[in-house]
């Protein structure tokens, strides 16, 4: 404890001081002010000052290669170079000596600048428009994406009384069972196969509160921005909330378990009576599928029971931010073969760890244990992504059609038969499944497309349709607004270059072909457009072009369209203010400030902007109005 006290008092600068170790080697004085006052000449200081830059890149190489080893030797396993017990005897402090004390003034220049940057950034935007007279006006419920959503463990038998209200998912807790426990960890996150819930024993539930999905980890914010502004315009828990739920579960089991659809219910009409406005609904990612199914389930008979007026009365908007409303395609490969390089919207820390500890059939385990994840898988079939010679999204330059989803190389086989369109790889994802998932999907999702009105009214009544947009319509409300925020510009996975996998160890019998790279594959993988994440068409086909017919919108639901390009700043890991990353676009000023408009009643001020060629790719879909 004191070598990390001794560590946080030298690097960032604590209030307690204590003599230095080195002395001096030149003559000190005090000047009128009683500071020390060193006295060198002027060719030392000019020495000085010319190694000044040299000074802050030993800093960053020094402390990084300091954070390396500690973070190397946190991650070793057994069998490692690095023994972790070792570590259990460093002195910290003794490194610290080793630091040339410029190098550590450095770094507490460095960090308090970077606090003042975080410190006025975080609430700019709210704070800009507080002063422009916006102030908070309708409350504001959040409805988080895939897997940003913390889940903490409150299972009192005897292999999980360690865990308890422990976050198995979401904190370094996460990292610690994993690496030091990986079996009683994968007991924990994987649901039952049979019933898609609770293992016996196990009891796991989503985090609540603002901090279920502020921030991922220590350090990784995902809604942390967002509530800061709010908090600038005059929110608080009296007027926001948000409504985290348990990302593995299908929609029914959330409600037959959690209740989660109804307490929610209970959320907006609340929020209606408590402060005389309707409220604004705001989903990310897979929360906008969440959202749709409950606006369907909220008004039917047996469910909700709301009625069809329920959503015109109570909710007034709907900022749908980087939904994945078709799918991502990048989901298929981690139920597939348990692909897992920026797979399933997993943030690197996660990536790590999940790549690091376990085996790819041990992936494809996990998450076809978890039914919620497989809502990711592409909706629309050949109408939307394509057939074998032609996709909406082809581009000019391109030597072969995106609409060839999954391909072989050398088709030979059962395991690797002809190049696969969207449609052909879900038969074969199925094919190639244990039976108990198979089920699971076939009993729980829908991905096909309803041709006419009538078909679209006869799903309304079929739970499984709920979160198909393209199944399904918008709710009667005409005075409901919908404003579809989303990233471009950023590439996206779009289609995979398979092969049989002859490694006798693996327990699969595909997986990408990484050595294969030539034109546009890049190690098996196809770029196309999107948010780096969910593919373009999937962000945006049912704001630009779907929820603009009659048949998916017969009550005429204002949807407005924001594009965002992604110019990242190249100096911040995050990408800055003017990402357009699928996660990282959570804290872009300009998003920041569209949902602040819209919460605080100005969202009829907020004017459409394209930037990609959506609309265009739109027209070549094979979806017609009646």
């Amino acid at each position: 404890m004191s070598s990390l006290h001794t560590l946080r008092r030298r690097v960032l600068g604590d209030s307690s001081s204590e003599p230095s170790r080195a002395s001096s080697p030149n003559p000190a004085f005090k000047d009128k002010h009683g500071d020390h006052v060193t006295l060198v000449s002027t060719s030392k200081l000019k020495q000085l000052s010319s190694k000044r830059s040299k000074r802050r890149q030993w800093l960053v190489f020094g402390l990084g290669g300091l954070f390396g080893v500690l973070i190397a030797a946190f991650f070793a396993q057994q069998h490692d170079v690095i023994n972790l017990e070792g570590l259990i005897d460093m002195n910290l402090a003794s490194l610290l000596d080793v630091i040339p004390a410029g190098i550590v003034k450095d770094a507490k220049d460095i960090t308090r600048h970077e606090r003042e940057t975080v410190n006025y950034d975080s609430f700019a935007v709210g704070l800009h428009l507080q002063s422009q007279g916006v102030k908070a006006r309708h409350p504001v419920i959040m409805i988080p994406g895939v897997i940003s959503t913390g889940l903490e463990s409150w299972g009192t038998e005897e292999v999980s009384r360690q865990y308890f209200r422990k976050r198995l998912w979401g904190s370094w807790s996460m990292m610690r069972a994993l690496v030091l426990d990986k079996a009683s960890w994968k007991r924990h996150i994987m649901l039952d196969k049979i019933s898609g819930m609770d293992p016996p024993g196990i009891k796991l539930r989503a985090a609540q509160g603002f901090d279920a999905a502020d921030f991922f980890i220590t350090g990784y914010w995902i809604w942390s921005h967002i509530l800061e502004n709010l908090g600038a315009l005059g929110y608080d828990p009296s007027n926001a909330f948000t409504a985290a739920y348990d990302w593995r579960l299908s929609c029914g089991k959330l409600e037959l378990r959690d209740h989660y659809f109804t307490r929610l219910k209970a959320h907006i009409e609340t929020g209606f009576r408590t402060s005389g406005e309707k409220v604004v609904l705001i989903s990310h990612s897979m929360g906008s599928q969440v959202l749709f199914y409950f606006l369907h389930w909220v008004e039917a008979e047996g469910y909700g029971g709301g009625g069809p007026d329920w959503v015109d009365t109570f909710v007034d908007s709907w900022i749908n931010i980087s939904g994945s409303m078709l799918g991502a395609l990048k989901g298929y490969p981690a139920v597939l073969s348990g692909e897992m390089k920026d797979t399933a919207h997993l943030n690197a820390f996660a990536v790590y760890g999940l790549e690091r500890f376990l085996a790819k059939h041990e992936r494809v385990e996990l998450f076809r244990s978890m039914p919620g994840a497989s809502s990711m898988l592409p909706i629309g079939g050949n109408a939307v992504w394509g057939n074998k010679t032609f996709a909406p999204d082809d581009s000019k330059n391109q030597t072969f059609s995106y609409g060839t989803f999954i391909n072989f190389k050398e088709s030979n086989s059962t395991q690797s038969p002809a190049n696969l369109t969207v449609e052909e790889s879900h038969s074969y994802l199925m094919k190639n499944s244990d039976t108990w998932y198979q089920e699971q999907i076939q009993s729980t999702y829908s991905y096909g497309v309803a041709h006419s009105r009538a078909e679209v009214e006869r799903n309304g009544k079929d739970p499984r349709k709920w979160m198909n947009p393209l199944e399904t319509r918008l709710p009667l409300a005409p005075r409901l607004k919908v404003y579809c925020f989303y990233g471009v510009g950023k590439p996206t996975e779009r289609s995979y270059w398979y092969r049989e996998d002859r490694d006798p160890t693996s327990k699969l019998n595909v997986t990408i072909d990484t050595a294969l790279s030539y034109e546009e594959i890049d190690r098996g993988v196809v770029m196309g457009e999107g948010d780096g994440t969910v593919p373009l068409l999937s962000n945006g086909y049912m704001c630009a072009k779907g929820w603009r017919m009659n048949r998916y919108n017969p009550a005429g639901v204002t949807i407005k369209v924001y594009e965002m390009p992604h110019e990242p700043d190249r100096f911040s890991p995050r990408g800055g203010p003017n990402t357009g990353d699928h996660v990282d676009i959570l804290g872009r000023a300009s998003l920041n400030d569209l949902i602040l408009r819209v919460a605080g009643g100005k969202g009829n001020l907020v004017e459409e902007n394209y930037v990609s060629n959506i609309r265009e790719y739109s027209e070549k879909v094979k979806i017609y109005d009646d």
